[in-house]
């Protein structure tokens, strides 16, 4: 029953500079009074596109974050090889030091530590001499290359053990960088999600909804004449299902996304409905072309006025917990009428107009 959708949102993303206090939905309650701009329409279209525009900025970061994830496995990777081979280069510096010394025991026992003015007196003809020069100095070469041999090795490890500390390090500064960014923006997404429920919440106890906020809306490359409501979710509670909270049978589909998630109509038509009170909370009910209506209800604001007309993949709302709800989520109806009772399941009518779910 668990399914996945997942799609950056087009609209660039901006790093918000508002400070939102932290509040919950019975301290977020506005009262609606005060000076101009101060919990009116003005200021909830405000807080909307600041809540939309910080899921564009978390979405972003998630997805920044998720590719310097694979970027340390794969330095990680990178890393383990290179130990490797390090340790290759640190096997060779030892047998260089090995030949170093049997050279120098050689050396020794043959005379080549005998110095050179001793070997001139000693020697009994010239051709001794010569061959005791030659043997000397072929042996000084092979000392002398056998030094510098592992003296550029072990330059080389050294630097190389630098070079993978310091990638390390530089990787894991930027890794924990974008932890702590990703933390601040949903920290502050998750307080204005909030403030917007109670805001909400304040519309739905006085029975009278604020008025439509105005969102932005991205640029969609929707080919099909119907969409989804929601881009991302998970499906929980299904058509007909059981359960203490409805006096029959469930009348829709849930759809299971955060506070403040842009809910979109699924088709072309005209808002027949926005109403702020009773078991659905804040809702919006949409007469389609083809004569069927959707519903969209327990929202945390809604983007349309009634008798407005509505494209697919519009943004209408932004999904909430107001109403007789238990968790932020979207009851999403298919009706035959504008009213309760005329329910038919939303998952296959979705499929017969090419929007199969999960």
């Amino acid at each position: 029953m668990r399914s996945h959708r997942r799609r950056v949102l087009a609209v660039p993303a901006l790093l918000c500079a508002l400070v939102v206090p932290m509040a919950r939905p019975a301290a977020a309650a506005g009262d609606g009074k005060g000076p101009p701009g101060h919990n009116g329409v003005g200021d909830d279209s405000a807080l909307s596109t600041q809540v939309v525009r910080l899921y564009e900025d978390a979405a972003l970061a998630t997805q920044r974050y998720e590719t310097a994830r694979q970027e340390a496995e794969a330095q990680r990777a990178k890393a383990q090889r290179a130990e490797a081979l390090l340790e290759r280069e640190r096997q060779e510096i030892g047998v260089l030091r090995e030949d170093l010394g049997r050279i120098a025991r050689a050396q020794y026992r043959s005379g080549g530590g005998v110095p050179l003015t001793a070997q001139i007196i000693l020697a009994k003809s010239p051709d001794e001499l010569m061959r005791g020069q030659r043997v000397f100095s072929q042996t000084s070469l092979v000392v002398d290359n056998a030094i510098e041999k592992s003296r550029r090795a072990e330059a080389r490890l050294a630097a190389d053990e630098a070079k993978a500390a310091a990638a390390w390090q530089t990787l894991e500064k930027r890794n924990a960088e974008l932890a702590g960014l990703k933390k601040g923006i949903e920290q502050k997404l998750e307080e204005a999600r909030w403030q917007l429920q109670g805001r909400a919440d304040a519309s739905v106890a006085a029975g009278s909804c604020r008025g439509a906020v105005r969102l932005d809306q991205p640029k969609t490359d929707l080919t099909s004449a119907w969409a989804a409501p929601v881009d991302s979710y998970e499906l929980s509670a299904a058509f007909g299902s059981g359960g203490q909270r409805w006096a029959n049978r469930h009348t829709g589909q849930d759809f299971a996304v955060p506070i403040g998630t842009p809910v979109r109509a699924v088709g072309d038509g005209r808002v027949v409905k926005v109403a702020c009170g009773g078991a659905f909370g804040m809702e919006i009910v949409v007469r389609h072309t083809d004569g069927y209506y959707t519903q969209y209800a327990h929202l945390a604001a809604v983007a349309v006025d009634q008798d407005e007309r509505v494209d697919t993949g519009q943004w209408i709302g932004q999904s909430g917990t107001s109403g007789n709800s238990t968790g932020p989520h979207l009851h999403f109806e298919v009706r035959v009428t504008a009213e309760m009772g005329s329910a038919v399941d939303p998952v296959p009518w979705l499929k017969e107009r090419g929007v199969p779910l999960g």
